[in-house]
């Protein structure tokens, strides 16, 4: 057992802390939403998610574990605590969830590893055919830097840049609260291949071909991987940069994928493109955070804002869940970003966006919603935690 006082240590769109209590309030809260939504006598539900432990992967797991009280096995790759030193916000996430599990009795196992590795497919594998027999759908909602080839050993790293042209544009310094003109230089060659080498879709095709070999995926089983596409104005540094060419890449592999699912075993193979959310990737973004904290003020005034829980309930009750039949846009992608991109939205945000200077952020945008929810990522400003308080660090998984 260790104890101490975690306070957090934030600059920027880093945060090197993480508060148990508080990452265990968020996911409670996240529970209260999807079993509102409880699907009752919608049959059994088997999942794999990988990238389990924070943001939409966290959400799709609470959301299957407590709208149909699924069995799922989470990949993820996370620090626990280390003597008086506090693990990462998905460690604590993962605990609190698999404490839920425990005690509704939900099957729930864990691989806390690199998922990109051979290594930790084989584990993974074997963890599924030990505790849920097949798995009725694989969410993918990985998140990453960089990324090994588990059979080359080159290392990809993935690179934030236009491709083309330089971009010039609005952004937020995080750390000095401004708002100021941002130049970033078109990517290279190496850098766009790096970036679709660690985003794209070379590593789902292997764990979907690794299932597929060892049998673990049931009749009509469904593959869901993740994407963003988001409004023109964020297409510079976005969808029409690196990180949408491996975006591109993803959705390519995700047909292949599909077409292989259903001369196998009747199954699909779906991208779900879902909406813009504070994450500790998407800070780092040029343009995004003040994108995100203007789009939520807008949604939020509207009343059609939503947490990835909220997706992710709208994901299983309206697409993907037992008996479900999804609903898809002409690339055969499921749009939960659709309330986002609703034109009325995006116009007013065209109309406020030339106007934002230092002086006048706050007022308009919700940018001091999105300091406090960047901060609940890692547990912090979370309403009922005393922060003053020692607080466990270690915790099961």
């Amino acid at each position: 057992m260790a104890e101490a006082v975690v306070k957090p240590r934030i600059r920027g769109f880093i945060c090197t802390t993480a508060h148990p209590a508080g990452c265990a309030s968020n996911v409670n809260a996240q529970i209260q939403v999807a079993e509102a939504a409880r699907k009752d006598g919608a049959g059994s539900l088997r999942v794999l998610v990988i990238g389990a432990s924070t943001g939409y992967g966290l959400a799709a797991r609470i959301a299957a574990g407590a709208m149909y009280g699924a069995g799922s096995v989470g990949v993820f790759f996370e620090r626990e605590s280390n003597g008086a030193k506090s693990g990462t916000p998905g460690f604590y996430n993962t605990a609190a969830y698999h404490r839920y599990a425990m005690e509704n009795g939900l099957i729930s196992a864990n691989v806390n590893g690199d998922a990109y590795s051979h290594e930790i497919k084989r584990k993974t594998l074997e963890l599924v055919a030990s505790r849920l027999g097949e798995v009725d759908m694989v969410i993918y909602s990985l998140a990453s830097p960089k990324r090994t080839d588990p059979d080359t050993g080159e290392i990809y790293q993935s690179v934030l840049n236009p491709i083309g042209e330089t971009y010039v544009g609005k952004t937020i310094d995080l750390n000095r609260e401004v708002i100021n003109e941002v130049t970033v230089e078109p990517a290279t060659d190496e850098g766009i291949r790096g970036t679709v080498g660690v985003m794209g879709g070379d590593d789902l095709c292997l764990w979907s071909e690794a299932l597929l070999e060892a049998g673990l995926l049931a009749e009509g089983a469904r593959i869901v991987p993740f994407s963003y596409i988001g409004p023109a104005l964020t297409w510079p540094i976005y969808r029409s940069g690196t990180i949408g060419r491996a975006k591109e890449h993803l959705e390519r592999t995700t047909k292949a994928i599909e077409g292989r699912l259903r001369s196998t075993v009747g199954g699909r193979a779906m991208v779900s493109v879902n909406k813009a959310v504070i994450t500790q990737a998407s800070a780092a973004i040029p343009v995004v955070p003040l994108y995100i904290s203007l789009l939520y003020r807008i949604m939020r005034e509207r009343g059609v804002h939503e947490d990835p829980i909220q997706q992710m309930v709208r994901l299983f009750s309206d697409h993907v869940g037992p008996g479900g039949t999804p609903s898809v846009d002409g690339e055969d992608r499921i749009r939960l970003d659709d309330l986002e991109l609703e034109a009325s939205v995006q116009r007013e945000i065209d109309t406020v966006w030339p106007t934002i200077t230092t002086e006048n952020f706050r007022a308009l945008t919700d940018y001091d919603a999105y300091k406090r929810g960047f901060r609940q990522l890692f547990g912090f400003e979370v309403d009922g935690v005393d922060y003053d308080e020692p607080v466990e660090l270690e915790a099961e998984i």
